[in-house]
């Protein structure tokens, strides 16, 4: 039953979620975190940076680890299969279709219409993984300065300050935050 379950879900995060990269992720939180409660909010934020730190797009990562937490190795294939199989055709299909008729004020409009929803998309996701990073909280409530994690604040202001100063390779960033992030947590509790 989970095998279906798994397949149902991500083939309709393949078949749905347009934007791609980040902009997925909203739809993958809605499916495995609050409809299914097959991951926690902290979980499913743990997957995320994971699926950024494995070769990759960050949906078929994603669909690979939640049916393999899941399901073991059949629940990944089957996650990775759903995910995979939709958005392959849709491509194949939009791709010919977009390449004859690129040209036409129509398509061009749908596609100057999507680009602030799939930006939206992005942000949605992007806040409620920062809010849970920064504040170990899942929403935004009015206590929510007492639950400030300043260690993941500093580490944030400083991955972000060197990203947008010196353009740093993200995959230094990410390495360089991991090994301080493991050493800071070593040494203060």
């Amino acid at each position: 039953m989970i095998y279906l379950q798994l397949l149902y879900s991500f083939l309709q995060v393949g078949l749905f979620s347009f934007g791609g990269g980040y902009a997925i992720l909203p739809m993958i939180q809605q499916q495995v975190v609050i409809l299914n409660h097959w991951l926690t909010m902290k979980e499913f934020a743990d997957v995320v940076t994971i699926s950024q730190m494995t070769p990759g797009p960050i949906a078929l990562n994603a669909s690979t680890f939640v049916g393999m937490k899941m399901a073991g190795i059949m629940g990944a294939v089957t996650a990775t299969f759903g995910c995979a199989f939709p958005t392959t055709v849709l491509a194949l299909i939009v791709g010919h279709y977009f390449y004859k008729y690129r040209d036409m004020t129509l398509v061009k409009g749908v596609f100057e219409g999507l680009r602030p929803a799939v930006v939206s998309l992005i942000a949605s996701a992007g806040m409620s993984i920062l809010i849970l990073s920064l504040f170990n909280v899942e929403t935004l409530t009015l206590g929510i300065l007492s639950h400030i994690d300043w260690k993941a604040v500093v580490m944030f202001a400083i991955s972000l300050f060197i990203l947008r100063k010196w353009k740093a390779n993200p995959i230094y960033i990410m390495l360089g935050s991991g090994v301080i992030g493991a050493i800071v947590n070593f040494l203060i509790k």
